[in-house]
């Protein structure tokens, strides 16, 4: 369990680069926030999406040029030490990614134990089924890379297919000829589908998890922008599909107010074959985005302890395995706690949702100020990947994102809380950071890494 064993080399080919970059994205969270967002904007919530994909794929353009040019399982601290500062690059890790896997993880697994005891059994208790998971997962984890990679792939796999083929058939008709469809006009303007696209951003978001994990790629060179990119356009299109199909054959107040409105699409189109066959796909949905999780925040952990950012316990691998076991235990632990203390519920499930997407887009626009920075800084420094029109994404990136978080979620007493909650987060990270910086590291807190200095550590 020695600090001095490194992650596993040329693991991650394409294939599990592309599953890990959607492995987010076909989350159960984002099918609810799917539902939930067609329930309240009826079509005009597919301009939501387009808006939201396209600052995605600025997003990814970032993300991209950065983790290519410096290859660090860090990500975005890695990233931001070298342009900011040590303190920016705490917040935006624990801000943006520690509490996302602390608090919507959690809240992911709730809908999976909602899902399976309406789909399969009725009298469970679904924190039975939370817990199960994630214990199943924790362990998946701590084997080894490799064997995480190969259940990522089927996890995603059999969600695409799932969304694709049911999405699909409802667009087109093809499902159960009892159902009356109900077309609904969009009732939204123009602008209030950019406010929605706060709740359409969930559906994107996540693509840069891949980034963690470059150390252990094959060809990350090649395979990490693609695989961001080709993540977003095929999800893109079949949530087109699934929400076209969803107000087709849902009430746009059902899919609004239900905590599983997936479920209830699936088996207006399909019957009762739909409703167990999305029922198994949710539950490799949230085995899909736990997995995730708990793949890539301990990396990012891992990178930043090498940066002396947390505590050096977390730099430790296993001897066989070579995986980040204390980050994994540690933060499954957590996710534990607020399984069993039903803090994730149903009832706060759109809040921890968007207040978690308010934090992590604050790194989005962290990161996007550190391309930006570092681009001038280092210009003769190699870079693989550059982003087209440098630095017009990085602009757009960052005004529409300033955006979204103003205009939140278009209910206001939800947009309270979810400012709240949001505020909540940021506080705690910022009273660590500045702690561990002042007391600990006794560093400047916006004092930049010099990068030959930061590629030793």
């Amino acid at each position: 369990m020695a600090a001095d064993v490194q992650l596993k080399k040329n693991v991650l080919g394409f294939p599990s680069l592309f599953a890990i970059a959607v492995g987010i994205v076909v989350a159960s969270t984002t099918l609810v926030s799917l539902g939930q967002g067609m329930g309240l904007g009826g079509y005009g919530f597919i301009w939501a999406m387009c808006i939201a994909f396209i600052l995605m794929l600025f997003q990814a353009c970032t993300f991209s040029e950065l983790a290519i040019t410096m290859p660090r399982a860090g990500s975005v601290s890695s990233y931001t030490e070298i342009a900011m500062g040590h303190f920016l690059a705490i917040v935006s890790v624990i801000s943006g990614y520690v509490i996302v896997q602390l608090l919507a993880a959690p809240a992911e697994l709730c809908i999976a134990g909602l899902v399976a005891q309406t789909c399969f059994w009725p009298g469970l208790n679904p924190t039975v089924v939370s817990v199960v998971i994630l214990v199943l997962l924790v362990i998946l984890n701590l084997l080894g890379v490799d064997l995480f990679a190969n259940f990522q792939i089927l996890f995603t796999a059999v969600m695409i297919f799932t969304m694709a083929l049911i999405g699909l058939g409802g667009t087109i008709g093809a499902g159960n000829p009892a159902v009356v469809m109900k077309f609904s006009p969009p009732p939204v303007t123009f602008t209030d589908a950019f406010a929605l696209s706060a709740l359409g951003v969930w559906l994107f978001i996540g693509t840069e998890f891949m980034c963690p994990m470059i150390e252990e790629a094959k060809n990350p060179r090649r395979d990490i922008p693609l695989a961001m990119m080709t993540g977003l356009a095929v999800i893109l299109i079949i949530k087109i599909l699934y929400g076209i199909a969803s107000v087709r054959y849902v009430a746009m107040e059902e899919l609004a107010q239900s905590p599983i409105p997936h479920v209830l699409v699936a088996k207006a189109i399909f019957g009762t074959a739909g409703f167990y066959w999305v029922g198994i796909a949710s539950l490799c949905a949230t085995a899909s985005t736990v997995n995730t999780l708990i793949a890539a925040v301990p990396r990012m952990l891992y990178g930043m302890a090498h940066a002396g950012q947390v505590p050096s316990i977390f730099k430790y691998l296993h001897p066989r395995f070579r995986t980040p076991w204390v980050g994994i235990i540690l933060l499954s632990a957590g996710m534990l706690v607020q399984i069993l203390t039903s803090i994730s519920s149903t009832q706060t499930i759109v809040v921890f949702i968007v207040a978690s997407a308010f934090s992590w887009l604050l790194s989005y626009i962290i990161a996007h100020i550190d391309c930006i920075i570092l681009r001038f800084r280092y210009q003769e420094l190699e870079r693989p990947f550059k982003t087209p029109g440098f630095p017009v994404p990085q602009i757009l990136g960052i005004a529409g994102t300033v955006f979204i978080m103003v205009n939140i979620f278009p209910d206001p007493a939800v947009k309270r809380m979810i400012y709240a909650y949001a505020g909540w987060f940021l506080l705690g990270a910022a009273v660590y950071a500045f702690c561990w910086c002042q007391f600990k590291m006794k560093k400047g807190f916006f004092r930049p890494t010099p990068l030959e200095e930061a590629l030793k550590e």
